[in-house]
């Protein structure tokens, strides 16, 4: 499908909507590798407490993503739909992340509650910045292999976080520190924090929104209704549920994995690499791979399809992972890019399924709800993402895992369940439920060319 020239989006405007990835991966990527770290390890909370902080959170998100998605379709401003939430709510994004791990000196259950308010306050933020911001990838073009192509360049920078983390995470830590752990993630947050807003900033001022507003969307309980009626919808989601489960899981226990089972004692093994941040840059640069491999086979093949593909070569590089010795170093690393590279591919189809199923709802039921069945979507990802990230502290929990001791082998096995094992049960139900997925790229070109037909009629 050739994209008509006045749907396309250049390449600056691809890089700059971009930037807004980077900002928000930036954020999920620095918490998952150090928030259960700092407050179990490094603050004394208990691992099972912290665990159920990150899933109660998300029923706020249950409430606050889906109607944000709704308040943002029915937006209408001299910047668009969605645009103008990236510039209200870029420098509250900033200063809530800035303040998770900014608590000062305090009791336990003080630090809990710090804890408690100061996540949710950012996963407030998030929700109104990154909800609009996704339904712009809606918007940006009414052409399918636009919004891939621009879905990509999104991709590209949601690895480039994983990178900066990977390359940067631990060693600006231990700059900032000075031995002090805490004090040193405190201050690469804000590091982080002020280069998300600078980057949300530059998504709004340099992108643009080409799908014109419906007239009438609707009422909200049509717009849900229509939605849940929709098998596709009800398929990607539950995919995109299960999928970040392994991700997360990893990530939340990866320093766990690292200091108590590899019994890691910090120190560079290549350049200035520990082994942390190899696995970290190797997930990326695997991940990279991936992006740019999945933008060009959707141009052939249908993207439920490289989903399945994509989950089966990620579980496998987990499972290698598992089974190699704890001192072969590179034969892990090269496991570990293989896992990026089915990640990588795996968020390029997802995302673009998100718009891909908007556009289709619109088709077949006449309704504009880009910001709704993006949002709705999102929510599945954050479920999944905290549900993974919870996971490690329940199973930290229940195998008697002791802060700075050497752990016993329940507690050993613990960890190796939340970094490899499940994982691994996370992929395989998300990869049987995209077998049923029917939307295909013939029906997506029948729905682009109608879809216009409407819009133009209606000028």
């Amino acid at each position: 499908m050739t994209a008509r020239a006045a749907d396309r989006v250049g390449r600056g405007e691809k890089l700059a909507y971009g930037l807004g990835e980077l900002a928000s991966s930036l954020y999920v990527h620095f918490f998952g590798f150090f928030l259960l770290f700092f407050f179990v390890d490094l603050g004394g909370l208990a691992p099972a407490a912290v665990g159920l902080m990150l899933l109660l959170t998300k029923l706020i998100d249950a409430v606050t993503d889906p109607m944000m998605g709704v308040i943002a379709d029915r937006t209408r401003t001299r910047w668009g739909r969605y645009r103008p939430y990236l510039l209200w709510g870029a420098v509250p994004f900033g200063v809530t992340g800035a303040m998770i791990f900014a608590a000062p000196e305090m009791s336990k259950g003080a630090l809990l509650a710090w804890a408690y308010v100061t996540y949710t306050l950012t996963m407030l933020a998030y929700t109104v910045v990154n909800v609009p911001y996704s339904g712009l990838l809606g918007s940006i073009s009414p052409s399918s292999s636009e919004r891939a192509s621009t879905t990509a360049y999104r991709m590209v920078f949601s690895s480039v976080a994983l990178i900066s983390i990977g390359l940067f995470g631990t060693t600006l830590v231990r700059v900032f520190g000075q031995g002090d752990e805490a004090r040193g993630i405190s201050m690469t947050m804000f590091v982080i924090a002020a280069l998300a807003v600078v980057c949300i900033l530059i998504t709004f001022s340099a992108t643009r929104e080409r799908v014109p507003p419906a007239r009438d969307n609707g009422t909200v309980s049509g717009d849900l209704l229509a939605l849940i009626r929709t098998p596709a919808w009800l398929i990607v989601a539950t995919a995109a549920t299960l999928a970040p489960v392994a991700i997360a899981a990893r990530a939340g226990s990866a320093l766990f994995f690292f200091k108590y089972v590899v019994r890691d004692n910090g120190l560079p093994v290549f350049l200035f690499f520990d082994r942390v941040a190899l696995f970290y840059t190797a997930l990326a640069l695997g991940q990279v791979t991936g992006v740019i491999l999945a933008n060009y086979l959707q141009r052939r093949f249908e993207k439920h399809h490289l989903i399945i593909w994509a989950g089966a070569i990620k579980a496998t590089a987990i499972l290698v992972f598992y089974v190699i010795p704890l001192d072969a170093v590179w034969p892990q690393t090269i496991a570990q890019s293989f896992v990026g590279l089915g990640f990588g591919m795996m968020l390029v189809m997802a995302y673009a399924m998100f718009t891909d199923i908007a556009e289709y709802v619109e088709w077949r039921s006449g309704r504009q709800m880009t910001g709704l069945v993006v949002s709705a979507s999102i929510f599945a990802t954050k479920a999944g993402i905290a549900l993974g990230s919870a996971l490690p502290g329940f199973a930290f929990a229940l195998t008697g895992f002791v802060a700075g001791e050497v752990q016993s082998e329940e507690a050993v096995a613990g960890i190796n369940l939340a970094f490899a094992l499940i994982p691994i049960m996370a992929i395989l139900p998300a990869g049987i439920a995209m077998m049923f997925y029917r939307i295909d790229r013939a029906m997506i070109a029948t729905a682009e060319a109608e879809l216009a037909q409407r819009r133009a009629s209606a000028v």
